[in-house]
């Protein structure tokens, strides 16, 4: 194989991402994980055998890489073979690790208010955005491409283009909310991002975003282990805790499956401790009956 195949392969591999319409960040994600396999290989990712793809896995292993990262790697690389290089059998040899299933860490109303409340300054923007993400349940990539003209004071209503899954969809925008992003608004003067970056013409990034959250967890002593995402996972376990169809939080997470949404049941503690036990009930019949 000629030196010059190799960049063509790779321009081959971005045209193949592009055509199946895949978001820069996944094509990030592909690409490192591309240039992970032909590290191990040593050579063209196209020439690898089964037993590579087989030494290949079996090196993740014994370097204890995580079931979502491995996983990650095999879809790749399942793309590869199937579109870029087509080898329909290398298929066969790839073994997904089954991921163990954790619940996710939810903060309370009370650690919510004071994480907003040490949102970093000057001025209102950190603590604006997070509010969204707390009170729309979006994701902190969500936040941060969110434009002036997704906001509809009118239906109140917060249009999320091009989620999780390439997938439009509308949340909810709260008369608390709406006023906190009018304040910001009357502040900041955003044009076009809601949230710019240092430079306007670009949004703020998810890296300022976490350092930020992160800031505002420090000042307000959050001890658990979390991230802008546990803002999204408080906004369904409350909104379930407050009595909110399981089905219209799917819609509003953006969730393709209602399975997915179901772990919030197991975090959703008031809900929990509302439900009257068959003990309780058998005592209160015996009781009554004596």
């Amino acid at each position: 194989m000629s030196d010059q195949y190799v960049p063509a392969l790779r321009q081959r591999f971005l045209e193949d991402m592009q055509i199946k319409g895949l978001l820069p960040k996944t094509q990030t994600m592909y690409l490192r994980a591309m240039r992970e396999f032909t590290r191990f290989l040593g050579r063209s990712p196209d020439t690898a055998t089964s037993e590579d793809l087989r030494a290949f896995q079996l090196d993740m292993k014994e370097r204890g890489v995580g079931a979502p990262t491995f996983n990650n790697r095999l879809t790749v690389l399942s793309f590869f073979f199937a579109t870029t290089c087509p080898r329909p059998e290398m298929k066969g040899h790839m073994r997904y690790q089954r991921a163990a299933k954790k619940i996710p860490v939810v903060l309370s109303a009370e650690e919510v208010a004071r994480i907003l409340e040490a949102a970093p300054g000057p001025g209102l923007k950190y603590r604006a955005a997070f509010s969204v993400a707390y009170g729309g349940g979006l994701r902190a990539s969500e936040v941060t491409h969110l434009k002036v003209g997704d906001l509809d004071s009118d239906r109140m209503l917060i249009r999320v283009e091009q989620g999780k899954g390439s997938k439009d969809r509308q949340v909810m925008l709260s008369p608390n909310l709406l006023g906190l992003l009018r304040d910001y608004y009357r502040e900041a003067r955003p044009a076009g991002w809601l949230f710019p970056g240092r430079n306007r013409v670009d949004p703020i990034s998810t890296r300022q975003f976490n350092r930020a959250f992160g800031t505002a967890c420090a000042f307000a002593e959050i001890k658990k282990k979390v991230s802008p995402h546990t803002l999204r996972h408080s906004f369904a376990t409350h909104l379930l805790e407050g009595g909110t169809d399981i089905r219209v939080i799917q819609v509003l997470l953006g969730h393709a499956k209602l399975e997915t949404t179901t772990v919030y049941t197991k975090v959703a503690t008031k809900t929990i401790q509302d439900v009257t036990s068959p003990l309780d009930l058998l005592m209160s019949r015996e009781a009554g009956s004596g």
